[in-house]
Formats: structure tokens, C-alpha cells, sequence
């Protein structure tokens, strides 16, 4: 927070009804929409938020992906989370909301990447994280004196307060019991957001462990989704949090990076704790593209041993990926699904390549005019936004969509899930990569009987514990491309599809 942006002074305003907002992101209204992968987790970022107001407020949380927003009220205080691809729909309704005399705050990832861009849509804005900057601006806001732009600074987790999950209607999700233990990532890849929305503080901070324990024990159920880009990112920390894990009857899924799974002994406490699944960030098999992405801390690693070591646990493995760096040619997506499936790996999710403004990928692709389009809604890793060096636009996209058609065939799925050594993992793998992909009509009308919470019991059935056996036994035929000097990417720097 700088002098500079202190609004002038004016009358103290007391606040009656405030509303929180995630507007639904542009895919949630395209050809690729898929009601049940935006049914899965809840808005954590505004619940936290919440935390911080007067709790005799009368308070709403909305999320637009799950229910349709009520736009005919008349809040004092609005709050919107604003991503890339939501941005839109999120200056729409803060312009609705302002007319109507609310005052209006904005924040999120694009906010910090676009400041000035969401200033004109809002009355205050805010960068980075929110936990320190949100109180003084309430405490401003009632002293009269809101700042226009508030920026964090301060960076720790401590004294934070019970997230207001109360306000959360876990019925419309599949996963309510979604948690964060931990701000940001101790890496730094030049695609990935983190830098830009961490910037002027610390850029990756953990919670106190028995504040995390205690998060987690106030969830009701079994099943639990770490939604922390880098689980195993604080050694120390996660090692406590896995044994303090042990005995709480948990099933969890998170992500971590390809070198935090081979480094130690930490996989191992996480499956003990309960850990049945994990978000590893591959991305590529290519030296060269992992080089020109910042991972060189990874350059060396071998997935095949990561993939052994996770199979040999039975957890299973969502394999992210990324088309259209620099060293990618025409072969380069089959090779990809080919060894994603020989491999064993039970979902992948496939990226095009995008270059998020406030990254240092869309600093270089912008200096060199390789951007082709600012339209924010095609930021949404299914579109092509620049230019390939190897590969045309074309041949981009359609590689991109013949990957998630090739990956979940009945055949590849079958084929994948027959590389496990264990029966059980097997069926594991086939029960989910199949429920996830091959049963949309069923899913959507769970959904519409708003019954996501009938299908829990399921979902910590799929991920009961497998018995361990050995890294030599995990997965089977793996003599591919990778395992001949290929090596890996580790970070899960996009959106977690599990």
C-alpha cells in the first residue's frame, strides 16, 4: 500500500451486506465446458476473505460455476476474484454493482498482472495476496480513507483466521474439503504466474503445522484435496504435517514436484498419511524445453523412477503437460501420449503453451512480437494466443485436441491401466480415468439433482490405499523415449485437473 493511492477522504461507510464473487471463467461457457470439472472445488480464496469481516454481517459467497449469480441485490461492499479468463465477466459485473452505488474490490492474478487495466473497473484493487492488505482496507474503508490500490507486502501465514466455510454450500461440490497450507512455490519457471503475484515479499510461506492440523480437523468426512502448487515444497513442514496426518483416517490428493518425489524420504510419510493421488507437473520430454522454462533444478531427474516410486506406493498420477515450447516439433504429442499411457499415468491434463501477462514468458514473447492476440478469454491454455517457432497455430491446436482424444480412448485407458503390477491399482486406475472422462451425462445429472455429496463415498472408495510393493515391481514396460536421456519437468505451473 503506497501514499500515492490514498483516495480523498470521504464519509465513513458502514457496511450492512457484502457479497463475494467468483464469476465464471470463459470456459465455463464454451464448447469445452464440463460442469463437473467446475463443480469441484469451492472459492477458498473469498471464503478466507471472509474470514476477516464482521461475522454479524449479512454475507453471501457466490460462485458463478455452480449456481447463477443474483445481480438484482444491493450489497454495500462487493468483492470480485479475478482470473484471465473471467476477467470480462468480472469488469461486467463490477461496472453493474458500481451503477448501483456498491463499492467494489477487486482482486486476484490478473489484477496483480493488470493493474491499471482492472483500476478502471473498480474502486479499490488489490496485489498479491490478500491476507494482510484485506483487514486495513476494511479498517479503512470504515475510517472513510480507502486506498484506490493495495499492495502486499507482508508475508505470513500466521493468526489467520478459521476460513468461513460456512458460507460455502458444500452440496454444489464434488470436493469441499479442498485446503491450502502454504502461499506460492520455492521455484521459479517463466510461465508460471507465481512470480508476478508474489512480487515485493516472499514468494512461497507454509502455515503453522497444528494450525494446519487443526484446519483439518474441523472437515468433516474422509477425503481431502490439497490445493497448494507445491505440497512437499517445505520439507520440514510437510514432514510434521504428514505425521501429524497419521491416525486422522485421511485420504488426500495434492501436487508436488518430480524432484521433491525422488528427493528423501516424504512420499513415503504423505502415503502413510494418506496421500492416493498426486498432480506431478511433467510437462515435457524434452531437455531443451525444460531449459528454456527455468527448470533447470530438475534437468537430470529420471520420471521413470517417479513413476516407479508412486506406483510402487499406489498413488496415483495426474501427468501435466505442455505443447508449443520452442523445442516442440510435429511428433511431439504423440510421443507425449505414448509414453503418458505406457507409463501408466491415470488422468493427464494437456496445456497449450499460454503466456500470462506478469509472467517473464509474456515479456519475452511481447519484446519479440510473438503475441498475437490480448483477447484474455483465448488465455485458456485450449487456444493458441502465439507464434510457434516449429509447429503452425494449426497444428498446434489440433495436436493439442488429438492428445485428450488419444489419451482417454477406451483402448489407452485400458492400456494404461494394465501397466500397474498390482490388480488393485488397476482397477483403481481404470475406475477413475474412466469415471472421470467417459461418464459426462452421468456426472451432469448428479449435478443438476445437486447429489455431488451422494458421490463422496465413491470417490474414497477409488482412492482406498493399494498394498505397497516394491519400486522394482511398479510399473511395467517403460523402455520409451523418456528412460534414452529424456528427462523432466516437475512443477504443476496450470490449473490442477484431477
Amino acid at each position: 500500500m503506497t501514499a500515492a493511492t490514498t483516495a480523498p477522504p470521504g464519509p465513513a461507510r458502514r457496511l450492512r451486506r457484502v457479497k463475494l464473487i467468483l464469476p465464471a471463467l470463459t470456459e465455463a461457457t464454451s464448447p469445452y465446458w464440463r460442469p463437473i470439472k467446475y463443480s469441484l472445488f469451492p472459492p477458498l480464496g473469498l471464503a478466507t476473505l471472509a474470514a476477516y469481516l464482521d461475522p454479524d454481517l449479512d454475507i453471501s459467497l457466490q460462485d458463478e460455476h455452480v449456481e447463477p449469480l443474483d445481480l438484482h441485490d444491493s450489497p454495500d461492499l462487493v468483492v470480485i476474484q479475478v482470473y484471465i479468463t473471467n476477467a470480462y465477466r468480472a469488469y461486467e459485473i463490477a461496472d453493474h454493482y458500481r451503477a448501483r452505488g456498491a463499492f467494489v474490490a477487486l482482486g486476484g492474478l490478473h489484477v496483480t498482472a493488470l493493474p491499471d487495466e482492472a483500476a478502471a473497473h473498480a474502486d479499490a484493487i488489490f496485489l498479491g495476496p490478500g491476507e494482510h492488505t484485506f483487514p486495513q482496507f476494511l479498517r479503512d474503508l470504515a475510517a472513510g480513507t480507502p486506498q484506490r490500490r493495495y499492495a502486499s507486502a507482508e508475508r505470513t501465514l500466521e493468526n489467520i483466521p478459521p476460513i468461513r466455510r460456512d458460507l460455502i454450500a458444500r452440496h454444489r461440490y464434488l470436493v469441499p474439503n479442498s485446503i491450502v497450507v502454504s502461499r506460492g512455490c520455492p521455484h521459479h519457471c517463466t510461465f508460471c504466474y507465481k512470480d508476478g503475484f508474489f512480487a515485493g515479499g516472499r514468494s512461497f510461506y507454509v502455515q503453522r503445522v497444528d494450525a494446519a492440523l487443526a484446519e483439518i480437523a474441523r472437515l468433516p468426512g474422509r477425503h481431502l484435496y490439497f490445493l497448494d502448487d507445491h505440497l512437499f515444497g517445505n520439507t520440514r513442514f510437510a514432514t510434521d504435517l504428514f505425521r501429524g496426518m497419521r491416525g486422522m483416517n485421511r485420504v488426500f490428493q495434492g501436487a508436488a514436484t518430480v524432484d521433491s518425489i525422488l528427493r528423501g524420504n516424504l512420499v513415503e510419510e504423505a502415503a502413510r498419511a494418506g496421500l492416493r493421488s498426486l498432480f506431478v507437473g511433467f510437462e515435457t520430454l524434452s531437455d531443451a524445453g525444460l531449459a528454456g522454462t527455468g527448470k533447470r533444478q530438475n534437468l537430470g531427474r529420471s520420471y521413470r523412477e517417479v513413476v516407479q516410486r508412486l506406483d510402487s506406493l499406489g498413488i496415483m498420477i495426474n501427468g501435466s503437460f505442455v505443447f508449443g515450447l520452442d523445442d516442440d516439433g510435429p511428433d511431439v504429442f504423440a510421443r507425449t501420449v505414448d509414453w503418458a499411457v505406457e507409463s501408466g499415468i491415470t488422468t493427464a491434463t494437456f496445456h497449450i503453451l499460454t503466456p500470462y501477462p506478469g509472467t517473464a514468458l509474456f515479456t519475452d514473447m511481447d519484446a519479440r512480437r510473438r503475441i498475437v492476440t490480448r483477447n484474455w478469454d483465448a488465455y485458456d491454455t485450449r487456444h493458441v494466443v502465439y507464434r510457434p517457432t516449429r509447429l503452425t497455430p494449426e497444428m498446434l491446436k489440433r495436436g493439442y485436441d488429438w492428445a485428450y482424444d488419444a489419451f482417454y480412448t477406451w483402448r489407452s485407458i485400458v492400456k494404461a491401466a494394465s501397466a500397474h503390477a498390482s490388480l488393485k491399482h488397476q482397477v483403481k486406475h481404470l475406475c477413475y480415468s474412466a469415471g472421470w472422462k467417459k461418464f459426462e451425462s452421468a456426472w451432469d445429472f448428479v449435478i443438476r439433482l445437486k447429489q455431488l455429496s451422494q458421490m463422496r463415498p465413491v470417490l474414497e472408495a477409488v482412492l482406498a490405499p493399494v498394498e505397497p510393493g516394491s519400486a522394482e515391481s511398479g510399473v511395467k514396460g517403460q523402455e520409451s523415449g523418456l528412460d534414452k536421456g529424456s528427462r523432466l519437468m516437475p512443477e504443476p505451473a496450470l490449473t490442477p485437473d484431477p
